[in-house]
């Protein structure tokens, strides 16, 4: 894996880890009493939202959503498809969608449509990163860990083609 194409720690793994904790306390906060639905973006999100989690003390029930809208390539193609739909019942529950990184938006804007048609009560967005130079539609996390530059980010769950998902904290693509 350490082909020389990585550039340096960007976020460490405890800063992720301390942003977590406080994106955690937030949301206990927000839904204090209230029973919260937490979906995982898969893949990318499942490192992010394992540390966000543990640091939420409500009621949550947890579930997935597989999307894509990237392939191979390092540009959203702006084509949103659902790999893997909800195993739960949102009707009338409070979503929270957990992503691992906010670039073009394309994706959760089509999520958050989707999951309004199905009846969730609240919708909002907890994500690691936000790009917000990477924007094409206008949309905004409602808890974000970090604002990135608009490089290719790996580590820590987002991935090129499948590689550099395992790496414990977060880094880019000197080269593509």
């Amino acid at each position: 894996m350490s082909n020389g194409t990585i550039g340096t720690v960007l976020i460490t793994e405890e800063q992720i880890r301390e942003k977590a904790k406080e994106i955690g306390a937030q949301i206990t906060k927000d839904y204090a009493g209230k029973e919260i639905i937490l979906i995982g973006i898969l893949r990318g999100a499942v490192p992010w939202m394992a540390e966000v989690m543990k640091r939420i003390e409500l009621d949550m029930v947890i579930d997935f959503m597989a999307v894509s809208s990237y392939g191979a390539a390092t540009k959203s193609s702006g084509v949103v498809k659902i790999n893997k739909d909800l195993d739960v019942n949102i009707d009338g529950r409070d979503i929270i969608i957990v992503e691992d990184i906010v670039d073009s938006g394309v994706t959760l804007s089509y999520l958050e449509g989707y999951l309004q048609s199905r009846g969730a009560a609240s919708i909002k967005l907890c994500s690691l990163l936000d790009k917000p130079e990477g924007r094409r539609v206008d949309i905004k996390a409602d808890y974000v860990g970090f604002t990135v530059d608009d490089r290719f980010i790996v580590g820590y769950g987002l991935d090129y083609d499948q590689r550099y998902r395992n790496l414990p904290y977060i880094t880019w693509l000197e080269s593509e």
